[in-house]
């Protein structure tokens, strides 16, 4: 990812936006927290980044306001499908 264009993500970065895509949500910044076994201030930092990249948002949950809900957007899932292919050349030997 450092040598293409896409977003240079951190290992903190990346972790938070790989759970939020493979894991089954909804997804709450308490829950990825406690997950994740991080700070709420360290994720809240991550999904600041992640925000500013469109790769998710965070909504107050209509249900329960006192809730902020991570949720996944179309920049995002694209962003996965760039992540697995380059994966995938990475285990076929970089063809």
């Amino acid at each position: 990812m450092v040598a293409s264009d896409r977003p240079d993500l951190s290992a903190r970065q990346l972790g938070v936006f790989l759970t939020v895509y493979l894991e089954d949500g909804p997804h709450t910044v308490r829950g990825l927290a406690a997950t994740l076994n991080v700070s709420k201030p360290a994720l809240t930092r991550a999904l600041d980044r992640l925000g500013e990249l469109d790769l998710a948002r965070r909504r107050v949950d209509p249900m329960d306001r006192r809730r902020v809900l991570v949720q996944r957007t179309l920049k995002g899932a694209q962003f996965l499908g760039d992540l697995r292919g380059m994966l995938n050349r990475a285990a076929e030997g970089g063809r």
